[in-house]
């Protein structure tokens, strides 16, 4: 059973979708699953929350502020810390659910998410387990290409100011808006893959239009996804990557930084943007992902 929900965050409403397994009965285990940067529930996460519901678990996916059926203004702004909050205040809506027990929460984050799932959970102990897949540093995305991040950091800034003199602000592309432009991408990137995924029948959906609120830039830049990766201990830490996704050093990294439990799981043969929809890399992903929080969550006697 699904049902769409609202909740309040950061002064917005947000959108979401509750998955409710058929037998529940009483209160039960529950996660909550966060989208991509400039994505929205509809997309990614269905296909993990559509598989991980038939596993016993209540789901929460939902719209990030600013993004999607979510309010926000400006929109398609993607600021890491709000959507650390945004988490945060997923899990407070669970609490409130009669099909969830609330010292029975966990949170899985995608893309970008698997940075912000974990900051989220550094330091809010109500997570008990914590999953990524794909996860990805959005700051130091950035970070690893000073060139253009100046670049953006000077758009960010100027779209600042014209903002403050009531001046139109023009979204700039989060990811190849042309298959031209994509097909200049190294084969495997993330950068490319995004285009097939998220510009064609793929996955296209008119509520994220692919564009990002220029201001986003200089909030990105100073988010360090993992600084407090350790902090989760002793809960459980589990990051699902591609064998040949270009990200997999975040997750590597990341995994190195945490302190026990904590475990890398490598999809072999996939890439970034095939764990977002592929069966033949998203089955083993839950496969993994779903014992996991099901063994994690799982009533104490």
């Amino acid at each position: 059973m699904q049902t769409d929900v609202t909740f309040p965050s950061q002064g917005e409403t947000i959108a979401g979708t509750l998955f409710v397994p058929d037998d529940a009965q009483g209160a039960g285990p529950a996660i909550v699953i966060s989208h991509p940067f400039g994505s929205v529930r509809q997309q990614s996460p269905i296909n993990y929350a559509t598989r991980l519901v038939e596993q016993g678990l209540v789901v929460l996916t939902f719209d990030a502020a600013y993004q999607g059926e979510s309010t926000g203004e400006p929109r398609q702004l993607e600021d890491p810390y709000v959507r650390a909050e945004n988490v945060k205040d997923a899990v407070s809506y669970l609490t409130s659910r009669d099909e969830v027990d609330p010292e029975r929460i966990g949170a899985l984050g995608i893309c970008a998410s698997g940075g912000y799932v974990p900051f989220a959970a550094a330091t809010d102990q109500r997570i008990k387990a914590v999953a990524t897949v794909s996860g990805a540093d959005v700051g130091a995305v950035y970070r690893a290409q000073p060139e253009m991040l100046q670049q953006l950091l000077d758009g960010s800034l100027q779209a600042r100011t014209e903002r403050t003199q009531g001046r139109q602000v023009e979204p700039s592309p989060m990811i190849p808006m042309t298959q031209e432009d994509a097909d200049q991408q190294p084969d495997r990137s993330l950068f490319k893959e995004a285009y097939y995924y998220y510009r064609t029948d793929r996955a296209r959906d008119d509520r994220a239009p692919n564009t990002v609120d220029p201001t986003s830039f200089d909030r990105m830049a100073s988010f360090d996804a993992y600084r407090f990766v350790d902090r989760i201990s002793p809960r459980p830490l589990l990051m699902v990557a591609g064998s040949d996704a270009d990200t997999l050093p975040h997750s590597q990294q990341a995994i190195e930084d945490a302190a026990e439990p904590k475990e890398l799981f490598l999809v072999e043969g996939a890439s970034h943007v095939d764990l977002y929809d592929k069966p033949e890399a998203v089955d083993p992903a839950v496969a993994k992902i779903g014992p996991f929080f099901t063994q994690n969550l799982a009533a104490m006697s």
